[in-house]
């Protein structure tokens, strides 16, 4: 990975869009947004009414959310979640394609025999529970133990889509580099990695999308204020991000959240819009994801040798799939995806929740100590 340069090239922002809004109807031909309309990649003679492709988009986005977004209750309890029957498809899941990380603990402690382990972890939904709340998505104590406990045996990264900020002051440990931002803002010690140190840990910062600050903080407020008569829509700026929480917004709802999302949006070309679990997220059209952040991470803290580092990455998102694809691509390390049901991914591994989560964390440490 080349970091020689002081930020990724921003690529085609409709060339990036296009997948999440979906595939035009086969009468309509391929188009672009460009400065002051719609235009038809056709030539002349074909005429795209500007309503028309406005709802082939919002109703992209709207299968999007949905597709993504299973309503699934869960109790703020932590390790209490109100767990469905076993899932047949789930069963075979886990059995055929993406085995449990804790069945299949031996077989990854052996791969890491001789080697350094490297963890990434994602925060909501991996190291605490979803809940309708985004500001209430607080990490229990005992989960914070074992997040301390794994950091102390092994180079360790929160990566989140919340900004950095919000994330340090959930996790409140210091043995640890974060990357908020989805991996746009990356804090990181200094160059030789000291376990159980607080002194002299001088932190070092990556903000591939500095100068998308001012347009993040724009569109932040004109989302805040389209969204505001939408009753459970939340607007949550992540510093080089923005997230459009829809978990408590009635279903019927959700187009007109698409709507005015997508309506926003036509006036920042320079941004594009994705989706996680029952969020909507607005960020930089760059080539920088939670992927490129991990390997930035791993060359930083000199853990780029893929011969002789085991990186690991537990997450329960779509945008931890760019990180489970570079460790897929990379032939080295482990995904590991945090899910109750089954689902198309790159992860090797899954884990059902945090409670499942912690109980990993916590076998790595106890095999750490027993292999010294």
């Amino acid at each position: 990975m080349d970091l020689s340069n002081g930020s990724p090239v921003i690529t085609d922002p409709m060339a990036m869009g296009q997948p999440l809004m979906g595939v035009l109807p086969s009468n309509m031909m391929p188009f672009s947004i460009m400065p002051g309309g719609y235009s038809s990649a056709g030539g002349a003679g074909v005429s795209v009414s500007r309503r028309k492709i406005e709802e082939v988009l919002v109703n992209g986005l709207l299968d999007a959310m949905k597709s993504s977004s299973p309503r699934k209750k869960h109790n703020v309890v932590f390790g209490q979640e109100n767990l469905p029957e076993e899932d047949p498809a789930y069963s075979a899941w886990i059995q055929t394609k993406c085995p449990s990380a804790l069945a299949s603990f031996k077989q990854i402690v052996a791969s890491a025999q001789g080697k350094k382990i490297a963890l990434f972890l994602d925060y909501d939904g991996t190291l605490s529970p979803i809940v309708d709340d985004p500001d209430k998505a607080v990490m229990s104590p005992v989960m914070r133990a074992a997040v301390r406990n794994v950091a102390k045996q092994f180079p360790a990264a929160i990566v989140s889509g919340r900004s950095r900020k919000k994330v340090l002051e959930f996790v409140k440990l210091k043995e640890l580099c974060y990357a908020g931002s989805h991996g746009m803002d990356i804090m990181t010690s200094s160059a030789n990695y000291i376990h159980n140190t607080e002194k002299g840990k001088e932190a070092n910062l990556f903000q591939p999308a500095r100068e998308f600050l001012p347009m993040i903080d724009e569109v932040s407020k004109s989302l805040l204020e389209v969204t505001s008569g939408i009753e459970g829509a939340s607007v949550e700026n992540n510093k080089f991000c923005v997230s459009v929480h829809y978990r408590n917004v009635d279903e019927k709802d959700w187009k007109l959240v698409a709507r005015l999302v997508n309506e926003v949006l036509e006036g920042f070309p320079r941004l594009k819009v994705t989706n996680g679990r029952m969020v909507l997220e607005v960020r930089p059209v760059i080539d920088w994801d939670k992927g490129k952040a991990v390997e930035f991470l791993l060359q930083s803290l000199g853990l780029s040798d893929s011969e002789n580092v085991i990186p690991i990455y537990i997450g329960d998102d779509r945008t931890d799939e760019d990180a489970f694809k570079v460790l897929r691509e990379r032939n080295c390390g482990y995904g590991i995806l945090v899910s109750q049901v089954p689902k198309e991914t790159e992860a090797f591994y899954s884990l059902r929740d945090p409670s499942e989560v912690m109980e990993f964390l916590n076998s790595l440490v106890r095999w750490k100590k027993h292999s010294i």
